[in-house]
């Protein structure tokens, strides 16, 4: 028999010893003493494995990992922090008077995100009032709607955030390790540096930091963070009798309802609290939870459960969730909120096989955004995204390739040898999932099909499964650790550039929406949009064409097609615009607005019956129609209806006080119809609420002449002058008040400058030509 001589330990083998002589190997062979043979070497591989033994990427001190990546999330956006407010920002901001001082603070309690009362119909349901109480606060210190204070803290949120990633991601990565003293060990310093890294500069989240509404999901993502770390809290003297903080846990549930009160998203902290307990805490093996729960568990495995406090927490989570989802549905009032098909198509799909296909197709391209984050649009609705209704249509594949991926990670995650590997895959797909399961169709209609706002807390799973993809990939071709590090650099480069690219995109209108039309070119509201802001900026021929592509490509767009009438209204383009609008209100009937404009151009051809129909019909589905009443006051006048006309400019000026042209009306038609004292006290009353409106001062004015109260008249014409100089009529009237007056030198003059201004005006060469003559007069008398 060959006799075997002894040789010495490899270094390979040395090495491996030694790793078992490290302070949390000595702790891992204590905890499992008990275990079998296959278990003890699943704990060798454990402890002989490591993230950053390989990661080509540089061991930083903690506080400089901290300061690059704030640093780096600053620079990715800062550049859009003198930006304007764009899209959504204008009904969430500037139309929302909930920020303004004046307003109850209460409001924000019972209002939505957009400033519409809850139990209203039409309220989209998204109670967020922190978000809303935090632009309020903007608001009072920048003394008013100035962009830049807004955009400087969604700057400063999202840096804090992604500081804060660093944490989440040591523990997720590297495990909930303690030393002596409590204090948190990263065990893998280099591979949460590198995902927080990668949060930091994904392109994606250029909608949550660059527009401004994207505050809610940042105030729900800080919160999300704090409540999980708070729950990692709980454990700092965790041991073997299951010793936890409730003082922790119940933190954590009061972070998330905060986070649930910046936005509904929030919520899902407490599942994400849930998974981490189960897998890093009580070091759950998810294959054989699941083969336990197919078999009967046995006793000794519920108990050791209960010893360590699982199912406490697991109640204490539940309770708290349950009580949170049951307080949010109460202020819902009146059930969910209601959307259009054009919002969501698939969700109105009649074949549930098509909503299914189509619903995991976005799901695909939302995962691609994550993935390859360089097709980016601010909106993705109406025909961007047409449904998938055939096998034959290649889309098909994408959620195929989705579900083949997703699959495969989860299998992973299932049978891998090696314990840290389940555990991080686990974590990673709890994180990118669990988020964004609110957006994912499946417990309610959403209102989008994909939004990047909704997908910035699961971008964090996602850049976790990356970062250790990357030390996986390192692990098994370290050869090439050169080539790694550049491709790393070249990635954190592409995505730092693409940020700035895209935050440049979101600080005007204009770039916004025209930068949708290479992405969404079949998006008929990106064309509203461009069409919508052209218009604004008073470029009617431009605005025209795209309004006409936006009809084109979504016949029964309502919105464009009212734009579309209204610039054709104000062009002559008369009967066009009433056959625009008549299919606007045939489409959709509760139009109010599309009434309204319809009874305006119908009131331009003459046909006033049908127009006095249309007024009334925009006034039955908005009952609070100020200007509806003053254009129908405007028909009345025309009709010679004194009374109805006077009726209606005042309920214009009673819904709203501060209507200036109803009111101007008001004293115009008193006046003409002889009635001065009351045409003095409507006069009396407007300047009260408009005390530095021109026109009311003018017609006012006019009204005191009449009275013979030249003084008064005088004062209000010089100060209507005073605001607008440039106005040949104020200089005209104020010349025949002196002309009354007796004062012909001030009325010479101010006929000269009325003139000057306007030397084509009949009426006032007809003035002036009476008062020379009176002049000529006065002269021969003298003489």
């Amino acid at each position: 028999m060959r006799r075997r001589r002894n040789r010495p330990p490899s270094p390979r083998r040395n090495r491996f010893r030694g790793l078992w002589t490290t302070f949390p190997g000595r702790l891992w062979i204590a905890e499992c003493q008990h275990l079998g043979n296959g278990a003890r070497f699943n704990m060798m591989l454990q402890s002989a494995w490591s993230l950053d033994n390989t990661l080509p990427v540089p061991q930083l001190p903690q506080y400089w990992a901290r300061a690059i990546i704030g640093a780096l999330s600053i620079l990715c956006f800062g550049i859009s922090y003198d930006g304007e407010f764009v899209f959504d920002d204008s009904e969430a901001i500037i139309n929302n008077k909930d920020l303004r001082p004046e307003t109850p603070l209460s409001n924000l309690w019972e209002h939505d995100f957009w400033g519409s009362n809850l139990i209203s119909n039409t309220s989209h349901k998204s109670y967020r009032p922190l978000t809303v109480l935090t632009f309020r606060l903007n608001y009072l210190i920048a003394g008013g709607l100035h962009p830049v204070g807004f955009h400087v803290v969604n700057i400063a949120l999202h840096s804090v955030i992604s500081v804060m990633t660093l944490d989440v991601f040591s523990v997720l990565l590297g495990g909930l390790v303690h030393d002596e003293k409590g204090r948190l060990l990263n065990r893998a310093p280099k591979a949460s540096f590198l995902a927080a890294l990668f949060f930091a500069v994904h392109p994606v989240h250029t909608e949550s930091v660059a527009g401004i509404v994207g505050r809610a999901d940042l105030l729900c993502a800080l919160f999300f963070l704090l409540s999980f770390i708070s729950y990692c809290k709980a454990f700092r003297k965790y041991d073997a009798e299951g010793e936890f903080s409730f003082y922790w846990i119940f933190a954590s549930l009061l972070l998330c309802a905060i986070a649930m009160l910046c936005k509904e998203q929030g919520i899902t902290v407490l599942g994400v609290n849930t998974v981490f307990d189960a897998l890093v805490i009580c070091k759950m093996d998810i294959l054989h939870l699941g083969m336990a729960l197919l078999r009967k568990p046995k006793l000794s495995e519920i108990l050791l459960l209960w010893k360590r406090g699982f199912f406490t927490r697991i109640l204490l989570v539940a309770s708290g969730g349950i009580a949170l989802l049951y307080v949010r549905w109460r202020i819902m009032g009146t059930g969910p909120p209601v959307f259009t098909e054009v919002d969501n198509p698939a969700s109105f799909a009649d074949n549930a096989l098509v909503r299914a296909i189509n619903y995991n197709y976005y799901y695909s391209l939302s995962t691609w955004l994550l993935v390859c984050p360089w097709w980016l649009c601010f909106d993705w609705s109406m025909g961007c995204l047409p449904l998938i209704k055939s096998v034959g249509d290649i889309r098909i594949f994408a959620p195929l390739v989705f579900w083949i991926v997703l699959i495969g990670i989860i299998f992973q995650a299932l049978f891998s040898m090696n314990p840290d590997e389940k555990r991080i895959l686990a974590s990673g797909i709890t994180l990118l999932v669990i988020p964004f399961l609110p957006a994912s169709n499946i417990f309610f209609r959403v209102g989008f099909v994909i939004a990047e706002r909704v997908i910035y807390l699961s971008s964090a799973g996602y850049c976790m499964l990356l970062s250790y993809g990357i030390c996986i990939l390192s692990r098994h071709v370290g050869r090439f650790k050169n080539i790694i590090s550049l491709a790393v650099a070249g990635l954190v480069i592409l995505n730092i550039m693409q940020c700035i690219r895209r935050s440049c995109h979101w600080r005007t209108e204009e770039d916004l929406f025209t930068s949708a039309l290479s992405v969404c070119p079949f998006n008929a509201k990106v064309h509203y949009n461009v069409g919508k802001n052209l218009a604004d900026r008073g470029k009617e021929i431009s605005a025209i064409q795209y309004y006409r592509e936006a009809v084109r490509l979504n016949p029964k767009y309502v919105h464009a097609m009212n734009n579309l009438g209204n610039i054709l209204k104000e062009r002559k383009e008369l009967h066009e615009a009433e056959e625009l609008l008549s299919r606007a209100v045939a489409i959709q009937p509760d139009f109010a607005a599309a009434w309204m404009n319809l009874g305006i151009v119908q009131n331009s051809l003459n046909k006033f019956e049908e127009a006095e129909r249309s007024y009334w019909t925009a006034i039955k589905y908005r009952k609070k129609y100020p200007d509806c009443y003053y254009n129908l006051g405007r028909l009345y006048a025309d009709l010679h209806r004194t009374s109805e006309a006077l009726n209606a400019w005042r309920n214009a000026t009673l819904l709203k006080p501060n209507h200036s042209l109803a009111w101007n009306n008001l004293i115009i038609l008193l006046d003409n119809t002889g009635n001065l004292a009351q045409a003095e006290a409507v006069g009396k009353e407007a300047l009260k609420l408009l005390p530095n409106d021109h026109t009311i001062m003018f017609s006012f004015a006019n009204v005191l002449g009449k009275l013979k109260k030249y003084k008064e008249s005088e004062n209000l014409f010089l100060k209507a002058l005073q605001i607008n100089p440039t106005i040949a009529s104020y200089h005209g009237n104020l010349a025949v008040l002196y002309h009354r007056w007796g004062r012909l030198d001030l009325a010479n003059k101010q006929y000269k400058l009325a003139l000057k201004l306007d030397p084509t005006s009949p009426g006032i060469m007809e003035n002036y030509n009476l008062l020379k003559k009176k002049l000529d007069q006065v002269r021969k008398g003298q003489q």
